[in-house]
């Protein structure tokens, strides 16, 4: 399709829209006005993938014709892919990646180590219980290939944490935190201001947008998206498989009732904070942490499978409806944790990412 064919279609169409939407009742336009974009821009890619259109020769004036008018020249159709093109799978991966980080975090990896020094040494009175087996059993279980110096580098590529220097040339998402805060932020403060807006409109049904933006957690996400997926190529995926079958080994160990036992411990969770305070210099937050795995590997898995194009804000808020108490927990969590104690606010947080000057700055 030459350009000025395509410009000609172009104009067509938008008079045509207008048209009909100028008879359409106004709670029927925003469905229809959609439908309506969709359809030609579906026709415009059509007409424009036939085989009249000019080769870069023709533009050139190497063809038959000689060098044709602008007008003659066929329009590029140019595809905007950038935001599906990732890698979900290292998405995911880095989603268990961070899960694992938190678990390492409470100390569960150097539990199960002191354990089984323990066991090994005949410090703990345990000897044929299903315990006793889950500890024998563990060092069967234990990474063949990827010892804790690898998971902590894996943490520095993905999420730049921990003491370790990344190796040279790798490629380390730097920013991660700020922008995974931000980004849960965004979440919440869009859903608190979603939440004022049908108080004060007193209905949750009103076809009106509400007192939030969408577009600073499109952006947050798209880019975190592409972030991830160039820091996690590599061995990232192997790592979280056979990491995360280690530490779910050790989690069922410390379910068994003779090790609960032998701390006087109820839950796997009293284990790890006993083991930790007598052995380990001191427990971590396991409260605070085992949220902020959950909650993070949700919002990572949501920011792994949308490619945040959704531009109607009632599909747009169909589809992040169930993140928002995930988003608060989060923070909630976060706020506990050392590293968290200088969060200054869902708003404060999201203005100071956005580069918004805050009111007092900018008096």
């Amino acid at each position: 399709m030459s350009l000025g064919t395509a410009e000609a279609l172009q104009r067509l169409l938008s008079q045509w829209k207008r048209d009909v939407l100028a008879n359409v009742p106004p709670e029927q336009r925003a469905e229809l006005q959609k439908q309506i974009e969709a359809r030609a821009d579906e026709l415009i890619t059509r007409a424009s993938d036939g085989s009249t259109g000019s080769l870069f020769s023709d533009l050139m004036g190497l063809g038959k014709g000689g060098a044709p008018s602008f007008d003659d020249v066929s329009k590029p159709v140019l595809v905007q892919d950038f935001d599906e093109s990732v890698i979900q799978t290292q998405l995911h991966a880095a989603a268990e990646l961070y899960y694992i980080y938190q678990h390492e975090r409470m100390k569960v990896f150097q539990v199960a180590g002191a354990l089984l020094r323990l066991f090994h040494d005949g410090r703990m009175r345990i000897q044929r219980g299903p315990g006793a087996r889950a500890l024998y059993l563990l060092e069967k279980h234990h990474p063949l290939r990827y010892k804790p110096r690898d998971r902590q580098l894996a943490y520095r590529r993905a999420f730049n944490y921990g003491a370790l220097a990344a190796p040279p040339g790798a490629v380390v998402f730097r920013n991660f935190h700020r922008e995974f805060v931000a980004f849960v932020a965004a979440l919440a403060q869009y859903f608190r201001d979603l939440l004022i807006g049908e108080v004060i409109r007193g209905s949750q049904t009103l076809n009106e947008r509400p007192f939030a933006s969408q577009a600073t957690i499109q952006r947050l996400g798209t880019d975190m998206r592409w972030q991830l997926d160039r820091a996690t190529y590599g061995n990232i995926l192997a790592l979280t498989l056979e990491v995360g079958e280690y530490l779910k080994t050790i989690l069922d160990a410390l379910e068994s009732p003779d090790i609960k036992k032998a701390f006087d411990a109820n839950t796997k969770w009293d284990v790890i904070e006993v083991v930790s305070r007598r052995y380990l210099g001191g427990a971590a937050e396991i409260s605070q942490r085992s949220k902020m795995a959950d909650a993070g590997r949700l919002l990572l898995n949501f920011v792994a499978d949308n490619p945040f194009k959704t531009r109607d804000f009632r599909d747009f808020q169909t589809e992040v409806a169930p993140l928002g108490p995930v988003a608060e927990e989060w923070i909630a969590a976060y706020r506990m944790t050392p590293e968290g104690r200088a969060f200054r606010g869902v708003t404060p947080t999201l203005r100071r990412t956005l580069g918004i000057p805050s009111a007092a700055a900018a008096l």
